[in-house]
């Protein structure tokens, strides 16, 4: 028997399957949308998009045989940085690199045998897409959701454009390695802050998502109840917010962010004056990402004070770049006997510690602190709030603050508006003017969309290229017809992969993003399937998103993903694979050696989806020996009849259902596993093997592995696409078992086991068992005290 061709069995049905469309999306009233996150286009796929894909198209495969309408599409989030990088490294343009790119991709992709509906393939960089991400924009300009405002950003002063936190590498740019600095620019902004509430609440919605990543929203989004509370000082009120009033009897200092107008303030005049101007000086250096994970917490006396005001003591005031501008109101009260990060800034700069809350009341004296007393105790040193729970003390405390008119409670969010300006080319043009009659003036829906310019030059510096182009930058005001300007900043790339899967309800369109009937039809995606990564940011943003058109009227969900995966990475030698880390394996050296199918198997039965999976190149070469063992079993016997072999037809009804639990539950390497338990089964016996029990093989083969699924379909004398049949279906009356095995224990270790009627009584289980040759190795000449009998379990003799 030879190994299969897999080259050209794959060449030939990924023709087959092109020719005829077989997977072009129908329309009916059983739907399914099944959608992977759309890739970058880098160039090359890499294995954790060849697990995220296959994982995807075992879904969507599986689906299709089980009689549904399945929605499964594929596109490309095209914009970004990395091709204006590679525009301006090569001499070159980002669209024609990015074209190359996307090129590639698909031909990786196709080879993988993807069940695709490449029919609906979009590309975010070409103008029929992001004409619909400025209408986007403009819908949120409408409804008074986007909006300027100026606000601290990372700045490259080389690159003159905004930074995300992820684009700072060690307080450096990304792209040219000049020091970052801490800016104040006019922006756009999102105003997501304003379905904070809803995003927080319908998290309950999401019956299907992982609790890890509904928790990371809800962390994320960050709303807390607490005390806003007015500190005076020699300047003016300086506002805190905090959720733990029950500690303001405790606060030794205070600490501005560096940015705090008051911090330039309440120096003034004093010896700290020069001081804190280096200090901000050094901060604004910092990224805001390196401010909030650093460890060591570093700052500076102001040279000012604040009054406590719940006992009027007067108390330092600092700065510090653990103390950001945009969370709360920039400024803190300091506990450090109760709070961690207050304890750790108090030890470094020798600043003083008040317990107010003791474990030990009433004990005189509370213990000495090693580290900050988090946890509830009682009241002491609070004035007439001693002895209370610090649990009711912290309402008891905040209401008489209140009450004194120098506090009031307030619900606060960690949350902020989303930035999406960028300055910089390949992205969407923010479709605003500038007029010096009419001011900011939106870009009529009609005249989407605002091109990207080609006569722009690309140097890396001076910020946007837009600016270069005057045919670009020179228009007209869409209200008074007079002479305007054009905005220069591109939009985020994440405004296109927040609405992406509405287009691929409607991907030709070109009057509306989507029609409203066949959104309906499809939203919301029934199994949406990517990395851990986009976790918060592309998940939040797409809620956003879709709650905004829910809102606007033209869409009928209000949230856009019923389901969730999120699959674990790749990893290799211990570490993600990566070109950095050059570990790297390359999909296409493992296609070419042993085929798509053997590395889709592989990739799906080397760990459970969530998991992360461990590269070994013993588990590649183990999947294709399976194929190739699947290959000889139909080869050899190939039966045109059924058998009566009813063992064989039990064992594969049995794995009907198994296999079918198993891929509804995502646990595909399981599944993987009882289809190579029933090769075995089916190599094992002596007896013929019919042709529906090969067929049944085959069928729940095909999800996996495709290509060879769709030869041995044609091997078994059958005509059509396997992946068009209809999914096995077990009998629930056959796979009953009439025989058990029962262990044998003496004294609760096993000795034998025995095969036993599923009716049979205790007792004639039991008279079985005592004949047993090797149990009465251990009972012979002993006396059996006790009968232990667990119902088709077990069976325990007690001797002594």
């Amino acid at each position: 028997m030879s190994e299969y061709k897999l080259q050209e069995i794959e060449i030939k049905w990924q023709k087959k399957w092109e020719e005829s469309n077989i997977f072009a999306t129908t329309e009916g009233e059983k739907k399914f949308y099944n959608l992977v996150m759309f890739p970058y286009p880098s160039g090359n796929i890499h294995m954790g998009h060849v697990r995220n894909y296959a994982i995807g198209d075992i879904v969507a495969r599986f689906k299709r045989m089980s009689g549904f309408n399945v929605l499964n599409p594929i596109g490309w989030d095209a914009f970004g940085m990395p091709a204006e990088n590679a525009a301006i490294k090569h001499n070159s343009h980002p669209e024609s690199w990015t074209d190359k790119c996307v090129e590639r991709m698909r031909i990786q992709l196709k080879r993988l045998g993807l069940s695709y509906d490449w029919d609906r393939e979009v590309n975010t960089s070409k103008s029929d897409y992001y004409k619909f991400t400025q209408w986007m924009f403009l819908l949120m300009y409408e409804r008074g959701l986007a909006h300027r405002k100026e606000s601290s950003v990372n700045w490259c002063p080389k690159c003159e454009t905004v930074l995300a936190n992820e684009q700072v590498k060690d307080g450096s740019c990304w792209r040219c390695d000049s020091l970052v600095e801490e800016r104040k620019l006019t922006q756009w902004f999102f105003k997501i802050t304003e379905y904070a509430d809803r995003l927080l609440n319908d998290l309950e919605k999401l019956g299907g998502w992982p609790e890890s990543v509904k928790l990371m929203q809800k962390n994320w989004i960050g709303k807390s109840e607490g005390l806003e509370i007015q500190f005076p000082t020699s300047k003016q009120k300086l506002k805190v917010f905090t959720t733990r009033p029950d500690t303001i009897f405790g606060v030794t200092y205070m600490v501005l962010a560096p940015e705090h107008p008051l911090t330039e303030e309440l120096s003034k005049g004093t010896e700290q004056e020069e001081a804190v101007k280096k200090y901000q000086e050094k901060v604004r250096h910092e990224s805001v990402h390196d401010r909030t994970v650093k460890k060591a917490k570093d700052g500076v006396f102001t040279g000012g004070y604040a009054i406590n005001p719940a006992n009027g003591e007067k108390i330092p005031v600092w700065t510090s770049d653990y103390v950001l501008m945009e969370y709360g109101t920039g400024a803190v009260m300091a506990v450090p006997a109760h709070d961690g990060r207050d304890f750790e800034f108090a030890k470094q700069n020798n600043l003083p510690m008040k317990i107010v809350i003791c474990s030990n009341y009433p004990d005189p004296t509370c213990p000495i602190l090693t580290e900050a007393f988090e946890g509830e105790g009682y009241m002491v040193d609070s004035a007439q709030f001693n002895g209370q729970k610090s649990s009711e003390a912290l309402d008891n405390i905040g209401d008489w603050l209140e009450g004194e008119g120098v506090a009031r409670w307030i619900v606060n969010y960690k949350l902020r508006d989303w930035l999406i300006s960028r300055q910089r080319y390949w992205g969407a043009p923010i479709p605003i003017v500038y007029c010096d009659k009419c001011g900011i003036v939106p870009v009529k829906k009609e005249d989407l969309p605002v091109k990207l310019p080609t006569d722009v030059k690309f140097t890396g510096e001076g910020g946007s290229p837009l600016k270069t182009s005057q045919e670009f930058l020179n228009t007209k005001c869409p209200i008074c017809g007079g002479d305007a300007i054009r905005e220069t900043d591109t939009l985020d790339t994440f405004n296109c992969s927040s609405w992406y899967y509405f287009r691929y309800c409607d991907p030709k369109n070109s009057h509306e993003p989507f029609s409203h009937k066949l959104a309906a039809n499809w939203m919301p995606v029934d199994q949406y399937i990517g990395g851990i990564e986009h976790a918060i940011l592309h998940l939040l943003y797409s809620r956003f998103f879709t709650k905004v058109l829910f809102d606007a009227g033209y869409s009928n969900v209000d949230e856009p993903f019923s389901n969730l995966l999120t699959q674990g990475m790749v990893i290799k030698d211990g570490a993600k694979m990566s070109k950095s880390r050059g570990n790297v394996v390359d999909p296409d050296d493992i296609v070419n050696k042993y085929g798509a199918d053997t590395a889709r198997l592989f990739i799906l039965f080397a760990s459970p989806p969530t998991r992360e999976l461990e590269w070994s190149d013993t588990a590649v070469e183990g999947a294709f020996r399976f194929l190739n063992r699947v290959y000889r079993l139909i080869e050899s016997r190939n039966q045109k009849t059924d058998s009566n072999n009813e063992k064989t037809k039990k064992k594969t009804h049995q794995m009907i259902k198994a296999v079918t639990e198993d891929i509804e539950s995502f646990s595909f390497n399981t599944a993987i596993a009882k289809l190579m338990e029933l090769t075995n089964a089916f190599y094992d016996t002596k007896d013929d093997i019919g042709k529906w029990e090969l067929e049944q093989l085959v069928l729940m083969l095909s999800p996996f592995a495709p290509h060879l699924a769709e030869e041995l379909w044609v091997m078994l004398g059958n005509d059509g696409f396997v992946c068009s049949q209809v999914w096995p279906v077990f009998d629930s009356k056959i796979i009953i078992e009439d025989e058990m095995t029962i262990p044998v224990q003496v004294n609760g270790r096993l000795r034998d086991t025995i095969i036993v009627s599923v009716n049979d009584s205790k007792e004639n289980i039991e008279k079985l068992a005592l004949k047993s040759e090797k149990a009465q190795n251990f009972l012979s000449g002993k006396q059996v005290v006790k009968v232990i009998y667990v119902p088709k379990k077990l069976i325990n003799f007690v001797v002594k």
